[in-house]
C-alpha cells in the first residue's frame, strides 16, 4: 500500500524560489519539488487570501485558475476535470476570501534551468482570519526548523541524512535538505528569517510599530473619536490609490496621509488596527486592499 505524503507548509516565497524538481521512478512513484530550505514537496498545505480566480475553460469542461496570496507572496492553482471537488468549490467562491487549499505540487519547464512552480489543488476550503493566522504561524516555525537543518547541512564537510537525523531532524527534512545543499549553490538564510518576521507583523503586537504617546490633556473620548476619523480617512486613501483593483501601494499611501495629517508611524497603527478589523488586507507585500 501506497502512504500518502506528507502535506507541508511553506510560505509563497520558498515554494516559488525552487528550481529542483526530483522526478520518481516507476509509474506511481511520486514527484518533489525540492526547495532552498530542504522541503521536499509532494503535497502542499496553503492558507491565504483567494484574490483572483478565472475559468480559461469552457463552461462544460471549466478549468479554473486562481491566486492565493500569503504575507511573502503568490500562490498560483489550476484545476479542472481531474480534480471534480476543487473545481466545483473554486467555481462557488468569489474573491477576495480566506481559503485553505491541499493539493499536489506541479511544475512547469519551458526551457533548460527554468522552473515555474504552481498547485494542483485536492480540496479548497473556505476558512476564517483565525485559520489563516494559525496556519501563518505554524509556516513561521516550519520554516524556521528548516533554516535550521539547512544551516547545520552547510557546516558539515559532507552533509548526511544520517547526520542530520542524529541532530534531531526527522528523515524526509534530512532526505530533502542533502538534496537541497547538492543543488543550490548558495542560499540566504537572513533573507528567509526576514520572510518569517515580515508573516509574524501580521499577527503579534510586539512587532508593531510603538504607538506615539498621547498628550495627558487630550480626553479618552476625542481620542477615540479622532482614530474612528483617521481610520476612515485611510480606507477612502486605499480606496482612491487602488485604481487597478490590486491594490494601493504602501508608498503613494504614506505620501498621501502625511498630507492629510497622518505621520507613518501614525499610520503603521492605523493599518495594523484595520488589518485586525478584517477591513483590509494585504494581497501582495507592499500594497493595501479593502475587503
Amino acid at each position: 500500500m501506497i502512504s500518502r505524503e506528507v502535506a507541508w507548509r511553506a510560505f509563497a516565497a520558498e515554494y516559488n524560489a525552487s528550481t529542483l524538481e526530483v522526478k520518481g521512478e516507476g509509474e506511481r512513484a511520486p514527484s518533489y519539488v525540492i526547495t532552498p530550505l530542504g522541503a521536499m514537496i509532494n503535497r502542499l498545505f496553503v492558507v491565504g487570501v483567494l484574490t483572483d480566480i478565472e475559468n480559461t475553460g469552457t463552461e462544460e469542461e471549466p478549468f479554473w485558475k486562481a491566486r492565493i496570496t500569503d504575507p511573502t507572496g503568490t500562490f498560483f492553482i489550476s484545476a479542472g476535470q481531474y480534480q471534480p471537488e476543487a473545481a466545483i468549490a473554486l467555481a462557488r467562491i468569489r474573491p477576495p476570501e480566506f481559503i485553505a487549499v491541499v493539493g499536489k505540487s506541479r511544475t512547469y519547464s519551458p526551457e533548460e534551468g527554468t522552473l515555474y512552480v504552481s498547485i494542483r489543488p485536492e480540496k479548497v476550503t473556505v476558512v476564517d482570519e483565525k485559520i489563516r493566522d494559525y496556519w501563518i504561524l505554524e509556516t513561521c516555525k516550519s520554516t524556521l526548523k528548516r533554516i535550521s537543518a539547512a544551516e547545520e547541512a552547510r557546516q558539515m564537510e559532507s552533509p548526511s541524512v544520517e547526520s542530520l537525523m542524529k541532530l534531531g531532524f526527522s528523515r524526509v527534512l534530512s532526505e530533502g535538505v542533502v538534496r537541497s545543499v547538492a543543488h543550490y549553490q548558495t542560499v540566504d538564510f537572513e533573507k528567509y528569517r526576514a520572510v518569517v518576521i515580515d508573516a509574524l507583523k501580521y499577527l503579534l503586537p510586539e512587532y508593531q510599530t510603538e504607538i506615539p504617546e498621547i498628550p495627558v490633556e487630550s480626553p479618552e473620548e476625542i481620542d477615540e473619536e479622532e482614530n474612528i476619523d483617521n481610520e476612515e480617512k485611510v480606507l477612502a486613501i486605499i480606496d482612491r490609490l487602488d485604481k487597478k483593483g490590486k491594490g494601493a501601494p504602501w508608498d503613494e499611501i504614506v505620501e498621501e496621509a502625511k498630507k492629510e495629517g497622518i505621520e507613518k508611524n501614525e499610520l503603521e497603527e492605523i493599518t495594523n488596527s484595520l488589518l485586525d478589523k478584517g477591513l483590509i488586507y494585504e494581497p501582495i507585500l507592499g500594497k493595501m486592499k479593502r475587503i
